[in-house]
């Protein structure tokens, strides 16, 4: 007959006496299925966390197996939902009882997407930075959507300036001409010499977290549309010409600051449709003239929310 093997979390008492915040494991390596723009299942691979804490003093920790075998078996039963994690999670807690009161998951992958270019019938694969984090404890249930969104900005006071030299050179090639007829200028303002300043525009990131309210749906493509929306500035997979000038016009009818650019969100995620119980923003523009960033960060200004967390509101 087989001996029982030892199973020391169980029967050995923790040489030093203490409850734990925390205790599991992260990076697991671990395919799920999120929904697509279409509602479409789509598999991708994750890197996980998977924590329960530790409230009995004299415990010698927690069995992580029973976490992730849990979590294994969580990857195969279909699309990730609120109402799933929330049964993983209650699950995590009553597969570790008397040891644990809470329980936190989180799932950090790359979203896919075809997007449509702006005015060509192309369209491309953009890449989404995304996570997906879930919390159940005695004060309750709470699941959080992350994504990363690029998109383009341009700066107002290289604008202004660049049109006050362009100005100046038109006023200087037509010097002393009492007309210039419209053919000759619009000729003029066609070659190199006739723009003889650009504003200077770079890759931006908006980072975005929003808590989703009780059997609100995670729907990632939304999110991204919704973002995407109010900065009317996305950069661009697939492009032809007819797309990168309307890039160029969308540039220059969309001119923000990074403060320009983080209200815009705020207005947007206030207004969405489905109302977020509280979100963080964080836009960082990645200057091309300077060799920092400007960044700014917002929140819904929930009380005990993301406005309250020092370490969250300016975290990159």
């Amino acid at each position: 007959m087989k001996k029982p093997l030892p199973d020391v979390a169980c029967e050995a008492q923790s040489e030093t006496r203490g409850r734990l915040n925390w205790v599991g494991m992260s990076q697991i390596e671990l395919p799920i299925e999120v929904l697509d723009g279409e509602d479409q299942p789509v598999r991708v691979p994750t890197l996980a966390d998977a924590f329960v804490n530790l409230i009995d003093p004299n415990s010698k920790g927690i069995h992580m197996s029973r976490l992730y075998l849990r979590l294994d078996q969580f990857s195969l039963g279909g699309a990730v939902s609120v109402e799933r994690l929330q049964g993983l999670l209650a699950d995590f807690i009553d597969s570790h009882a008397g040891l644990s009161d809470r329980a936190h998951v989180a799932f950090r992958f790359d979203y896919y997407e075809r997007r449509a270019s702006l005015l060509s019938d192309n369209s491309g694969w953009k890449h989404y930075p995304a996570e997906i984090r879930a919390q159940l404890g005695p004060g309750g249930f709470m699941c959080e959507l992350g994504v990363e969104i690029p998109y383009s900005s341009t700066c107002p006071c290289s604008a202004a300036l660049s049109r006050q030299l362009i100005m100046e050179h038109f006023a200087e090639r037509f010097a002393g001409q009492e007309s210039v007829a419209l053919d000759e200028a619009l000729a003029w303002l066609a070659t190199p010499e006739g723009v003889n300043a650009t504003p200077h525009s770079q890759r931006s990131i908006a980072q975005i977290r929003v808590r989703l309210q009780p059997g609100q749906e995670i729907d990632i493509s939304a999110l991204i549309s919704l973002i995407e929306g109010a900065l009317q500035t996305p950069v661009q997979a697939a492009v032809k010409r007819e797309d990168e000038q309307e890039f160029a016009r969308l540039n220059a009818a969309n001119l923000m600051f990074c403060e320009d650019a983080a209200r815009r969100l705020q207005a947007a995620l206030n207004a969405a449709e489905s109302h977020f119980a509280d979100f963080w923003a964080r836009v960082n523009h990645y200057e091309s003239l300077h060799p920092h960033d400007a960044v700014a960060v917002v929140t819904k200004g929930v009380p005990g929310g993301y406005s309250d967390d020092p370490e969250l509101v300016c975290k990159r």
